[in-house]
């Protein structure tokens, strides 16, 4: 078994070049990279398989490369070369990890609280948001994260570094509108969809029941069918003259007037 890569021509290199770049080989593969110390250590937590950990010796220390031994798994040296060939980030630790996906459908979603907290967003335009969405479900320690209509996998490089991690430290599931509306239903899951039209202050409802908080794009906000079905729809006042603000500052306010509400639950 190579032990050592420090040709950037190498197959494995490229492979790994291509994991990174290409959403189509990582759904194809059912494979991912997650790069750094903590991600990594986060997606061990978060039950995520690793395939093979490399790391450059340059930027980690003999220790450390020792404790990699650990994991009972291929751990091979790069090169610096290789290793910023591969990395996403510059500032990461030295090491990259190759992990095995895990399946995100709503039957696969294990949601424990007889009381749970969700938040829905459908389809996020980028990767960014998602990440940040995911940082702040994290924070509030909410019950899920569920991504309508998907425009990106969510083992996107982008996602992972800008969650910090979070995309392995929440339940997570992706479906279509249809789909995530069907489920929340049989769960009895009340609905409450952040719209303008038809809508209340989000401050006005209860969330100590089981909730699902429903958030759309910036640009298009959501479709028709969530305030149609919706128990409620619910807006932040806008006390500017703006009529929106950033997705993630959008969930935070409403995610941590719910666990307000629930603080003595």
């Amino acid at each position: 078994m190579l032990k050592k890569i420090s040709s950037v021509q190498n197959p494995f290199v490229k492979q790994l070049v291509q994991l990174k770049e290409k959403s189509k080989l990582r759904k194809q593969t059912g494979l991912f990279i997650v790069e750094g110390k903590r991600e990594i250590s986060l997606a061990i937590k978060g039950c995520y398989k690793l395939e093979t950990i490399y790391y450059c010796a340059d930027l980690f220390s003999n220790a450390e490369a020792a404790a990699l031994e650990a994991y009972e798994i291929d751990v091979i040296e790069i090169s610096k070369m290789v290793y910023e060939k591969v990395a996403h980030r510059g500032t990461t630790e030295g090491v990259i990890a190759v992990a095995k996906a895990n399946k995100l459908s709503l039957n696969n979603l294990k949601i424990t609280s007889q009381n749970p907290l969700i938040l829905v967003a459908e389809s996020p335009e980028k990767p960014g948001n998602i990440g940040a969405l995911l940082r702040t479900a994290d924070a509030a320690n909410i019950d899920a994260v569920i991504i309508a209509n998907p425009l990106t996998d969510m083992y996107n490089p982008n996602i992972i570094r800008s969650s910090v991690g979070g995309v392995f430290t929440v339940p997570i599931a992706t479906g279509t509108t249809n789909e995530i509306i069907q489920y929340l239903k049989s769960n009895n899951i009340a609905i409450y969809s952040a719209i303008l039209q038809e809508s209340v202050a989000y401050d006005s409802i209860d969330f100590r029941i089981p909730s699902a908080i429903v958030i759309g794009t910036e640009s298009v906000g959501l479709s028709e069918k969530w305030r149609k079905i919706s128990t409620a729809n619910i807006q932040i006042p806008m006390q500017g003259k703006l009529d929106s603000m950033n997705l993630s500052v959008t969930a935070g306010i409403i995610i941590f007037e719910a666990k307000r509400q629930r603080k003595f639950i």
